[in-house]
């Protein structure tokens, strides 16, 4: 979950699923693939060379299920996935 420097701060993006890609963002963008390799985000998504934390994984597969679960009209019984 992102972090914020002060107690009432908040994303200004309000879609569904924004925490998610705010999260999946931050990780993609402080992990060495970004830093080191100088690769963009979605360069990085795409290779399968192990530069991608599994955390950031782990992220991009949740962000996945919850853009899924918008479509989805069982979902609306049981509410989105993600936060």
């Amino acid at each position: 979950m992102m972090r914020y420097a002060e107690e009432n701060e908040r994303l200004a993006d309000t879609t569904p699923c924004a925490g998610v890609r705010a999260d999946l963002k931050m990780c993609l963008l402080e992990s060495d693939c970004c830093k080191i390799q100088k690769r963009t985000p979605r360069d990085c998504l795409k290779s399968n060379d192990g530069s991608v934390p599994t955390e950031c994984q782990v992220l991009r597969n949740t962000f996945f299920e919850c853009k899924r679960s918008l479509l989805d009209n069982r979902q609306r019984f049981r509410g989105r996935k993600g936060y």
